[in-house]
């Protein structure tokens, strides 16, 4: 089972808040419809800045005790490795969620109308 270690901040990159989830979209809803759970209202943790994805729990395990142990300094530089701007990936993210593979289409098959004279 996937899970992603991603790091969450608020809009004036005040705090840096570092989460484990299997479902990103759906933690990231829960931080939408509960912003004050963590910090007031002036803190919202609104924006994602960096995840990663990992196949094995043991190993999500790991590295989110890893990357929590870091510094304010060393998480900046983790996102700024992959996000200089430091952008919002929750709109990328969530429109990658919602598109689909379309599955192998094949002709309709109408049935003919008779012409009648």
């Amino acid at each position: 089972m996937k899970r992603f270690i991603y790091i969450i901040t608020d809009r004036n990159r005040n705090n840096l808040h570092v989460g484990l989830s299997s479902d990103l979209l759906k933690t990231l809803e829960f931080y939408k419809q509960m912003p004050t759970l963590f910090f007031d209202s002036a803190q919202q943790l609104t924006r994602l800045v960096y995840f990663e994805e990992i196949n094995s729990e043991e190993m999500a395990m790991e590295r989110f005790k890893f990357v929590s142990t870091f510094t304010r300094m060393q998480k900046e530089r983790m996102i700024r490795a992959v996000n200089k701007e430091w952008v919002d990936l929750t709109i990328g993210l969530s429109q990658e969620g919602n598109t689909r593979v379309r599955p192998q289409l094949r002709p309709s098959i109408s049935p003919r109308r008779a012409v009648t004279f």
